[in-house]
């Protein structure tokens, strides 16, 4: 008999999965249950069940009147709500075993065959319910470690305030805040969510999944993307509105792989299995870039950005556009700003050329009385120079500018004059000004750049403006190329 029961254990492990040590140990507790239904059992005794043969026996203390039993630290017991304090019986404490010797101990020879029906009804149910404890473990410890992994389910019920996802061994719970708005989840239907919670209850554990969180495209284009599994190619933000429209910003990590190319796939058949598991939500795939200035007009897309004005203390862009990308720009109710905005980090203030025309002129004035005046120079992309001119020139400090300052406080005409490399020969006389056509100024009174200054390719690219109060006082880059 006891053979038999040690084989049913191990079928019983092979089967569930459940360690034969765990099922063991609710032998004993159900055999220490049932023989607590027996007449004249002791109130401290315990179970032991030898793990080769299978031998059992009851191991009872016997205390003599006035002796106290040797306990194990307990806390302080909790009574139930709805119980009074005078009717409350406390737990008996837990003996601690290792405290007594085998000759302190009284072997009582116990069988099953001296168990009554309730007492064998008891042993079964203590089995059943530690072999229920032990499969909620399991599944529980192995569903915790896969927080952020996505699963695919099959829709079992949904309604107004949940939807249930058998998930195969458990079933997952995507509540209504988790669904994306319009989404339909028939019954039957496949659908691929990610973990983003695991709670342990009395029922198993609760598997709760999301379909509307920005992990699942990231998952999901590590599902698509083999140069995302390889580790080539990293994602390194997602800003989503689900159901509507995403933005995520790739990077490589090996020179020669394009992050955008891969992520999007030969004929954007990577980017489309995507779209089509987020059923028809559009995705935006940027390059992710050091610079702010440039990452920021790569964020907008697919607007075209004129330049960037850039405010790291305070983390603000100030975005220039054509007029006619202005609602481009911004999008629909604002979306294409807000998915930019979060995705980059920073705060974005998008203006249109006229519009931003009007408030420089205001700003820095036409004779130079506001509080600074901006460089008059041209750079070779056509855009203005935007640092502060220094104090009594139309220049900055940059060395090209700066000569071109120089020139004109010496009354020579600096329209259309190109300005040469560092290190080649001064002209032995004062070159002639070539002819430029008269250009209309800007509406609303803006300033109209007078000179065209091409930088040395050997110089740095100009530096973003000093705010007011910046207290640096020179210039800072701040030149982003068209498109960047």
């Amino acid at each position: 008999m006891n053979r038999e029961i040690l084989e049913a254990i191990k079928q019983i492990e092979r089967e569930k999965g459940i360690a034969s040590e765990t099922l063991l140990s609710a032998l004993e507790d159900a055999l220490l249950a049932a023989y607590k239904k027996t007449p004249g059992a002791a109130d401290y005794a315990r179970v032991e069940i030898d793990r080769e043969s299978g031998e059992m026996r009851v191991l009872q203390l016997v205390l003599d009147e006035d002796e106290e039993p040797r306990t194990l630290p307990q806390p302080e017991p909790e009574i139930p709500e709805g119980v009074a304090p005078e009717d409350f019986v406390p737990p008996l404490p837990e003996i601690d075993w290792s405290a007594y010797d085998d000759s302190e101990l009284e072997e009582v020879d116990v069988t099953t065959d001296n168990f009554g029906r309730i007492a064998a009804q008891t042993a079964k149910q203590v089995i059943l319910q530690r072999i229920r404890e032990a499969e909620r473990e399991m599944m529980y410890e192995e569903y915790v470690d896969r927080v952020g992994d996505v699963v695919t389910g099959i829709v079992q019920q949904s309604d107004s305030r949940y939807t249930l996802v058998d998930l195969g061994r458990v079933e997952a719970l995507l509540p209504e805040s988790e669904q994306v708005p319009g989404e339909r989840y028939d019954h039957g239907a496949r659908v691929k969510a990610v973990i983003i919670d695991v709670r342990a209850s009395t029922k198993g554990p609760q598997v709760i999944v999301s379909r509307r969180s920005d992990e699942l495209i990231k998952r999901l284009f590590e599902l698509e993307v083999p140069e995302m599994a390889d580790g080539l190619v990293e994602i390194r933000g997602v800003a989503r509105e689900a159901g509507w429209r995403s933005k995520i910003a790739v990077v490589s990590k090996v020179q020669g792989v394009d992050p955008v190319g891969a992520c999007v796939g030969p004929r954007g058949s990577r980017v489309r299995m995507v779209v089509s598991e987020l059923r028809g939500e559009k995705i935006d795939i940027i390059p992710f870039n050091d610079e702010p200035a440039r990452y920021v007009a790569k964020a907008l897309s697919p607007a075209r950005v004129r330049e960037v004005l850039v405010d790291d203390e305070s983390r603000q862009a100030t975005v220039v556009v054509p007029d006619d990308q202005l609602s481009l720009a911004i999008g629909k109710e604002g979306m294409n700003a807000r998915l930019a905005a979060r995705l980059t980090g920073w705060r974005i203030d998008i203006k249109s050329e006229s519009t931003f025309a009007v408030e420089e002129a205001s700003e820095f004035g036409e004779d130079g009385e506001g509080e600074f005046q901006r460089c008059a120079a041209l750079l070779r992309n056509g855009k203005r120079c935007v640092n502060a001119a220094v104090p009594g020139t139309r220049y900055c400090s940059l060395p090209a500018h700066a000569r071109l300052a120089a020139q004109e406080a010496q009354g020579l005409s600096v329209e259309g004059l190109a300005v040469p490399a560092p290190g080649a020969a001064a002209p032995s006389e004062p070159p002639r000004a070539a002819p430029e056509p008269e250009t209309a100024p800007a509406a609303g009174g803006a300033e109209t750049a007078v000179a065209t200054a091409e930088p040395p390719a050997a110089e740095a690219e100009p530096v973003p403006a000093p705010v007011a109060g910046d207290g640096s006082g020179g210039p800072a880059p701040a030149d982003v190329e068209e498109g960047s």
